[in-house]
C-alpha cells in the first residue's frame, strides 16, 4: 500500500501563541527517503506530529493517502504512519521485547499468524532475536531504542518515521541503521527523519529539508541544499564535514558522500596529472 503525502498551506499555533509553523507546502511522493534538519524551534518536530494526528492544522490540510489527518483519529491514522520517538522510553511500557513488538500490530487488529511474522520479521531485522524475552528496561538506551524501533516496524505502515535516530546510538549501532534504512526503501516504504547528524543525513538521505522559523527554507536533493551554506547557516546547520572539506581543497561539485568525495577528488587528480 503506497500513501502520498500531501500538505498544503500549514499553519500551527501552540495554545500559547507561539506560532510554530508558517504556510508549510509540502508533497512527499511513496517510497521517498526525507530527512528534515534545522535548528531547535525550527519546526521539525511539529511537523511530524501533523503527519499522524498527534497534531492538527490551525489552517491548511495534511493529506495521508486519501485521508485528511482532521478526519481520521490518532488510533486510525497509526495503521498509515509509524512514528520512533526520540526517547524510546517514551514510548515503552509492556513486560518483554516480544511483547512491545507484539503490541502494535495486534493493536491494529491483524490476523494472529500475520503478526507472529511481523513481530518475527522485526526482531530479526533489529537483531532482537535472543533479547525477545527481557524486559525492555533491562536492555541499555541503545538497545531500548532498538525495540521502539521494532515496535514500529512491526506494524508494517506505508510511513516510518523517525525522530532523531542516530542519538545515543553507537558506530556499530548507525551502521545498522543504515541498512535498515535501505531494506524499508527497498520494501517501497517512505522513510522520514528529523536529524541533526548531517553526516548520516547525507549518506542516507536522497531529499533534504531544511527548516527555519516555522517555514521550509530548502527542499531538494542533498547536492543542491548543502551547496547553500549561507542558508544553512542562518538556522544553525553545518554542511556535512566531507561537504566542507571538498570546499576547502576546490575539488569541484558538492559532495557529501565518501563516494562522491572519492569520486571528485580522483578526478581532480587525474586534471592535474594531465597539466
Amino acid at each position: 500500500m503506497s500513501m502520498r503525502i500531501a500538505i498544503e498551506n500549514l499553519h500551527f499555533t501552540y495554545p500559547s501563541g507561539v506560532v510554530a509553523l508558517r504556510n508549510v507546502t509540502l508533497a512527499i511522493e511513496a517510497g521517498e527517503q526525507l530527512a528534515i534538519i534545522g535548528q531547535n524551534g525550527s519546526g521539525k518536530t511539529t511537523l511530524i506530529k501533523q503527519l499522524n494526528g498527534l497534531l492538527r492544522p490551525s489552517q491548511g490540510t495534511v493529506r495521508i493517502g486519501d485521508w485528511l489527518t482532521t478526519e481520521h483519529s490518532v488510533a486510525k491514522m497509526a495503521a498509515r504512519v509509524g512514528y520512533v520517538f526520540q526517547n524510546p522510553d517514551d514510548q515503552l511500557f509492556k513486560g518483554t521485547v516480544r511483547d512491545e513488538v507484539r503490541f502494535g500490530p495486534g493493536n491494529l487488529g491483524f490476523p494472529a499468524e500475520k503478526i507472529e511474522l511481523l513481530v518475527q520479521q522485526a526482531l530479526t531485522l533489529l537483531e532482537l532475536t535472543d533479547k525477545a524475552d527481557v524486559n525492555p528496561y533491562d536492555l541499555t538506551a541503545t538497545w531500548r531504542k532498538r525495540v521502539a524501533m521494532a515496535a514500529v516496524l512491526a506494524m508494517d505502515t506505508p510511513i516510518v518515521i523517525f525522530d532523531e535516530p542516530t542519538t545515543g546510538q553507537d558506530y556499530q549501532s548507525v551502521q545498522r541503521l543504515a541498512q535498515i534504512f535501505q531494506t524499508l526503501h527497498e520494501q517501497g516504504k517512505t522513510v522520514i527523519a528529523i536529524s541533526h547528524d548531517i553526516d548520516f543525513v547525507a549518506e542516507n538521505f536522497s531529499r533534504i529539508v531544511v527548516m527555519g522559523q516555522g517555514q521550509v527554507l530548502l527542499d531538494g536533493p542533498a547536492q543542491t541544499v548543502f551547496a547553500q551554506a549561507e542558508v544553512l547557516n542562518s538556522t544553525d546547520v553545518e554542511p556535512p564535514q566531507l561537504t566542507r572539506l571538498g570546499q576547502r581543497l576546490a575539488i569541484g561539485p558538492v559532495v557529501y558522500t565518501v563516494e562522491n568525495f572519492l569520486a571528485a577528488l580522483r578526478k581532480e587528480n587525474d586534471m592535474q596529472g594531465e597539466r
